[in-house]
């Protein structure tokens, strides 16, 4: 009797709490397999680069790596961990890091959907003599990797001892792998031009959302020695760091020039620009992925209103906006400014329907224009857009709208055909993990 006493004891609150979590751990599975399967229903389940891929033989569904994620890219699924958001998944690899039992493999590309990285050796130069490549456009995203790799090209710029009249290297991008690359260029002396086509440093973390939490181990810089912001910082903050060290080095980056062509030259190379041209004995490419932002081409994009990524919602307070796109960052902008007091939205797309876009976004949407938050213009396109007001053509006819800002998401136009012009060649990754890198 007394035994049983004591098993009741303290078997019970045992048994309770083990009921406890096998419900809850089912329920977190089952919301995991419903985001899975609204990813392949939407057309959202091939991942864009570089992304984890679980060897189900080593996974212990301890979850660790689906807590790692601040994008939720991840869940359990049937007792397995499962890229169940792919379209989340922005390849830092904290997952991977996470992983107990190094079940985790960091690869680009699948197979039904193959990623085209430039061919880079060892050296981070390309098939052509003279232009290197490092950062995301080589198909490395972390911060802390790109940083290194932008300090090792210029280390191998500077061993190549290539001379022009004019600078030693032209650096295209002002992310951690150009500022990298900039800091070495000074640290050993060489004359170097640092483009940027944005108005401001960091790469692909510029164009984060507001607060956006981003993933940063310790990273060096050539100069500076380490910087150490914590597993996690937001994106104003990191922003605000590489400010501060741009300022307190001198680097000099040429905001808003793009880069327009790349030609060989009797001492080195010619990099034509928006707003010039540059001689230089090499080239390092310290670009993107998500290339230049597609134009609408019509009359008035030029103004100072349109803007080709929503930033900060709150400065659209009582404003007429106008959406341009059909994509999630389309809907989502438009979701971001309907939650602005008195902010009048208008989201227009060319299509009769949204096809490939998250569901959560598309419900978000319809109940937004059910309440008259929103208004959907579908089957439309910009004519032109005034000083206070845009035309809007659907089927012939045009529709005025009061305007303020014109916001355009209709995607990038990535630099392969540039660099392919400049002799660059690129190989097709399906599935294939970063060799080298």
């Amino acid at each position: 009797m007394e035994s049983l006493l004591v098993l009741l004891l303290y078997g019970t609150p045992l048994a309770i709490a083990l009921l406890v979590y096998v419900v809850r751990r089912g329920r977190h599975q089952s919301d995991a397999a419903e985001r899975l399967r609204e990813s392949v229903a939407s057309g959202l389940s091939e991942p864009a680069s570089l992304h984890p891929v679980v060897d189900p033989t080593l996974c212990l569904a301890s979850g660790v790596c689906v807590r790692a994620c601040p994008e939720q890219a991840l869940g359990i699924v049937a007792g397995k961990a499962v890229l169940v958001n792919a379209s989340a998944c922005i390849g830092h690899g904290a997952c991977a890091a996470a992983c107990p039992t190094e079940a985790i493999r960091l690869v680009f590309g699948t197979e039904r959907r193959g990623v085209d990285i430039p061919e880079v050796k060892p050296n981070f130069e390309t098939n052509v003599a003279g232009i290197f490549i490092a950062g995301e456009l080589g198909g490395m995203g972390l911060i802390r990797k790109a940083a290194e790799q932008g300090r090792q090209a210029i280390e191998s710029i500077r061993a190549s001892a290539r001379r022009s009249e004019g600078a030693d290297v032209v650096i295209v991008g002002a992310g951690p792998a150009g500022i990298a690359a900039g800091l070495g260029a000074i640290e050993h002396k060489l004359r170097y031009v640092l483009l940027e086509q944005e108005d401001a440093l960091g790469g692909a973390v510029y164009h984060y959302p507001r607060n956006k939490l981003t993933m940063t181990a310790p990273f060096e810089f050539p100069i500076v020695g380490k910087v150490n912001l914590g597993p996690e910082v937001r994106k104003e903050a990191l922003l605000e760091v590489w400010t501060d060290i741009i300022q307190r080095t001198g680097l000099n980056v040429r905001f808003r020039e793009k880069m327009e062509q790349v030609e060989r030259v009797d001492d080195g190379f010619l990099v034509r620009t928006t707003r010039g041209s540059y001689r230089a004995g090499a080239v390092l490419l310290a670009i993107g992925r998500r290339g230049t932002p597609r134009k609408l081409g019509v009359p008035g994009e030029e103004l100072p209103k349109v803007v080709y990524r929503l930033v900060d919602p709150e400065q659209y307070r009582g404003a007429d906006v106008l959406v341009v796109g059909g994509g999630d960052s389309a809907l989502e902008a438009a979701i971001a400014l309907a939650n602005q007091p008195a902010c009048r939205v208008t989201l227009s797309y060319r299509s009769e329907a949204f096809s490939r876009v998250k569901p959560a976004n598309r419900r978000r949407l319809e109940s937004l224009e059910a309440a008259r938050s929103v208004r959907v213009v579908m089957c439309s396109t910009v004519r032109k857009i005034g000083a206070r007001d845009v035309v809007l053509d659907r089927d012939g006819e045009g529709i005025q709208l009061p305007n303020d800002a014109v916001i355009v998401c209709a995607g990038g136009e990535l630099p392969f055909e540039l660099l392919r012009r400049a002799g660059i060649a690129f190989q097709t990754h399906r599935g294939e993990e970063p060799a080298g890198r």
